[in-house]
């Protein structure tokens, strides 16, 4: 396998801001008068924020016209923003520098697959976006994973052919988005919520990049 590039998918695999939204809903929840839990917020993971508000209005027995329902997403939005312009690169997710400068080192091609149109802020505050050879976010897709159009627009950015770039997700749908473009996929996690992944591993603490081709081959 001809691996020339690294695609790598955003929350969870180079920084978790998970917890930045919970934070923003959690607040959203307690102005309109209740909780919502760490363990509610299960429920919101890989889903599109707008049915992340429908779930947190039913829990909150609240009923809300569609025109204030975009008000909320949007004040979510907002609170998100706030938390996330404050990351520091102290908050990239172990290894992660390492196996990026050890890319470059190669001169193996960098991009970014995310839904996030956050992606830049993000890389800016992490200090990371230099690395960056192309970067594909939520601006410029208009179809959501398991839809490969994210990736392959990385693969077409970068000069290359699907199957020359590796991709890196910790979510089952990025899985099958990769899959879907024809490209070999890293897991970042546990093998029962990564099913398809060609390889999975915790993070990218000890990882170089010669022993995950090894690994593809």
């Amino acid at each position: 396998m001809n691996i020339k590039a690294c695609i790598f998918d955003l929350d969870g695999v180079i920084v978790d801001t998970a917890k930045y939204h919970y934070l923003a809903w959690k607040r959203l929840a307690n102005e309109m008068g209740f909780d919502f839990t760490e363990e509610d917020n299960e429920q919101l993971k890989g889903v599109s924020r707008v049915r992340s508000l429908e779930i947190l209005l039913e829990l909150g027995g609240v009923k809300k016209t569609a025109e204030e329902q975009e008000q909320l997403a949007t004040k979510k939005n907002e609170w998100y923003v706030e938390y996330i312009v404050k990351l520091k690169p102290e908050e990239i997710l172990p290894g992660v520098s390492k196996f990026l400068d050890e890319l470059n080192d190669k001169g193996i091609k960098i991009a970014l697959g995310s839904a996030s149109k956050n992606a830049k802020l993000i890389l800016d505050g992490l200090n990371l976006t230099g690395y960056f050879d192309a970067i594909i976010d939520g601006t410029k897709v208009s179809k959501a994973k398991p839809d490969p159009e994210v990736f392959l627009k990385g693969a077409d950015e970068l000069g290359l052919q699907p199957e020359e770039c590796v991709v890196f997700e910790d979510a089952q749908a990025g899985v099958e988005a990769a899959k879907n473009g024809g490209m070999p996929c890293i897991g970042i996690g546990t093998a029962e919520n990564l099913k398809g992944a060609d390889y999975v591993m915790p993070g990218f603490d000890g990882v170089t990049f010669e022993s995950l081709v090894n690994k593809l081959n």
